[in-house]
């Protein structure tokens, strides 16, 4: 349920409503507290692949009001498999029934739009305004001025950056540049009616090879299977959101792979390409009214399947933070912010980073201890750390 807008309070303006800034302007609503969103996009993304929303989201985006669309759209998923290139089993996480009772949600996986737009839905359009491209922020004592492409513009007690791995907010913040991995994500998306019975079973599968790995599970209700192909093949360090990548080239890098890879692939008929990139960590990320949400503030490598979950949790600190302050005390609701997120996104980012070497490595000593690294932490206790923190507008207590 809306509250209404507190008279004389706050009034925040958020750049970008992707994941991160939808939650955000939802979970405000529900404190009371004005938001307008702004988008470059005149229209929302129709097309994109799949989304894991651990524990850690799930619980936040049921308060927000999500349980019955991510009930309808989502895949509780039953557990996470790690495999190696030929399909023997390395290590199994078990998810399902005893993730909802050691952390009070279950492990989803959801396609990306309809998350979008069950957000969107909560959020409606009286509080949106698309094709609305950032140019300029000046900053003084008492606002943010926001100049936008088209000329207009907009003044606001708090600007929220949560415009993705190039946001315009960030780069008045600090000038840094994203850095290549090394490799690129090829997603696309298959129904299910095409492939073997076994695609259909509600788990995260993950092959890991030398140079590569392979991830699939289900989404849209189990209608579709999603997949990611990460490999160095065709690895120029161009960014696109619409870039296509021959299915056949991509098939042929996983030639040999598990036959359940080879069944995925085949069944593709279109396939994306992203070359993945992150950015180093920041110690501080806000300004006296400035602050940053999701990939513009911490942009993550895809390899600990936490990019979304993060921006969710940032929403909801952020919005937690800013439920009390005025436009004279915005500084100190940012810097509270900063406290709770910047540690721990800190960690998950550089962790990304780094499983990305550990994921494909060439069979030998190494890829045999991290096996068994892999199977000695497979126990679901073992993600206490991700899963069972909550926000700080939450009800179960932090980790």
């Amino acid at each position: 349920m809306r509250r209404a807008a507190r008279t004389g309070g706050l009034r925040v303006a958020v750049v970008g409503g992707g994941i991160g800034g939808l939650t955000l302007a939802a979970a405000l609503r529900t404190l009371g507290v004005s938001c307008l969103i702004f988008e470059q996009a005149r229209e929302f993304a129709t097309t994109g692949a799949g989304v894991q929303l651990a524990p850690n989201a799930v619980r936040p985006l049921h308060r927000l009001g999500l349980s019955d669309a991510l009930g309808e759209h989502a895949v509780r998923i039953d557990a996470i498999e790690f495999r190696n290139r030929e399909g023997d089993g390395i290590a199994r996480t078990e998810l399902g029934s005893e993730c909802e009772e050691l952390f009070g949600a279950p492990y989803y996986a959801v396609h990306r739009v309809q998350l979008h737009r069950a957000l969107y839905d909560l959020v409606g359009p009286d509080d949106l305004r698309t094709g609305r491209r950032l140019v300029r922020t000046e900053e003084s004592a008492d606002r943010v001025r926001l100049t936008f492409q088209d000329g207009s513009v907009h003044e606001a007690d708090a600007v929220v950056g949560s415009d993705g791995i190039h946001s315009v907010v960030r780069d008045t913040l600090r000038r840094d540049s994203p850095v290549f991995s090394g490799l690129s994500a090829f997603r696309g998306l298959v129904p299910v009616d095409r492939l073997p019975p076994t695609a259909r079973r509600p788990l995260v599968r993950l092959w890991l090879g030398a140079g590569g790995h392979f991830v699939a599970y289900p989404v849209a209700a189990g209608r579709l299977l999603s997949f990611t192909a990460v490999s160095a093949l065709g690895a120029g360090t161009g960014e696109s959101w619409s870039a296509r990548a021959d299915p056949a080239v991509v098939r042929a890098a996983f030639e040999g792979w598990d036959e359940a890879v080879g069944d995925i692939l085949r069944g593709a008929r279109e396939v994306g390409r992203w070359a993945l990139h992150d950015r180093e960590p920041l110690a501080t990320w806000s300004t006296g009214r400035l602050t940053l949400l999701g990939d513009a503030a911490h942009p993550m490598l895809p390899f600990m399947a936490q990019g979304a979950n993060q921006a969710v949790e940032d929403a909801m600190d952020l919005a937690a933070c800013l439920a009390d302050a005025g436009p004279d005390s915005v500084r100190a609701a940012l810097r509270r912010y900063e406290s709770l997120r910047v540690p721990r996104t800190t960690a998950i980012q550089s962790g990304s980073r780094g499983s990305a070497a550990a994921m494909h490595l060439a069979d030998g000593p190494e890829q045999r201890a991290r096996d068994e690294a892999m199977r000695q932490g497979a126990a679901l206790h073992h993600r206490a750390w991700l899963y069972a923190y909550d926000t700080a507008g939450g009800g179960r207590g932090r980790a």
